[in-house]
């Protein structure tokens, strides 16, 4: 029975990655991620509902687009089934099963699906652009919000001051960003961090943090370490002015955050 469920949430999933790609690439650019219907980006031809179904319309398609035969990138693909996977996992950390199911269970299932699928929009626009994107921030801290409403009224995380705390902290970096900072720098992307930790501090909790802090640093320094060997195997006979490299810290922090998460959660529920 279980299989089944898996095999489902699965299949939910691969539906949330391709939603992703959708979302990465609309809201940079103010597009409509609800009403507008998805189209090629080679030949801007409509897509059709058989063009749309994650993983199999890629496969059966052989990775080209139907009218124009242009090849579609494989990251389509690899961004549906590593969204599934993640959904899979996430469920398995919290022993989720059809013979435990409770209000509490699937709240926490359904907010952990909506958490997760709001880091990986984050991550994929960072990746691309350097950016937090403020609109999809504000999602997260709307369903933080409303999880952290949930819990105290069934009286399962009942220190409501840990909250005051943070919504004070969060109002304080919101009016720096807006009255100070916004006249000298248009987007402040150290602001924007800072916001993104605490919503992940406040949803997954200050242990949990942490350790995503700590991998989110030794991600970066091992990427940094991967450029300076690449680098120096690269020889030049002119030597040009050094490129400034501008690392996604939010990808690597959302990246880190599911990761820890799941692995905390399977390490509390499997105890």
């Amino acid at each position: 029975m279980d299989i089944i469920l898996y095999i489902l949430i699965f299949c939910i999933g691969t539906v949330f990655g391709s939603f992703f790609t959708l979302a990465v690439s609309r809201i940079p650019i103010g597009e409509n991620i609800t009403h507008g219907r998805s189209h090629c980006v080679n030949c801007n031809h409509k897509l059709q509902f058989f063009d749309l179904i994650p993983i199999l319309s890629y496969i059966f398609l052989g990775g080209k687009c139907r009218y124009c035969k242009q090849k579609i990138r494989p990251r389509y693909l690899i961004l549906e089934i590593l969204s599934g996977l993640v959904f899979v996992l996430f469920a398995l950390s919290i022993k989720f099963s059809m013979f435990n199911l409770t209000i509490d269970n699937m709240t926490y299932l359904i907010f952990g699906f909506l958490y997760i699928a709001t880091l990986f929009i984050i991550a994929g626009i960072d990746k691309e652009k350097i950016r937090i994107e403020k609109s999809v921030l504000l999602f997260g801290y709307i369903l933080v919000s409303i999880y952290m409403i949930y819990l105290y009224i069934v009286d399962e995380d009942p220190n409501i001051y840990r909250y005051v705390i943070y919504l004070f902290v969060v109002i304080i970096l919101m009016v720096i960003n807006t009255i100070y900072l916004r006249k000298k720098i248009k987007d402040n992307y150290t602001i924007d961090i800072l916001l993104l930790a605490i919503m992940m501090a406040i949803f997954t909790y200050e242990i949990q943090y942490v350790l995503t802090a700590i991998l989110t640093l030794l991600s970066i320094a091992f990427t940094l370490v991967l450029l300076k060997i690449k680098n120096r195997t690269i020889k030049t006979v002119k030597v040009k002015k050094k490129k400034k490299i501008s690392l996604p810290i939010g990808f690597y922090m959302c990246v880190s955050n599911i990761i820890v998460l799941i692995i905390t959660n399977a390490i509390a529920f499997y105890a």
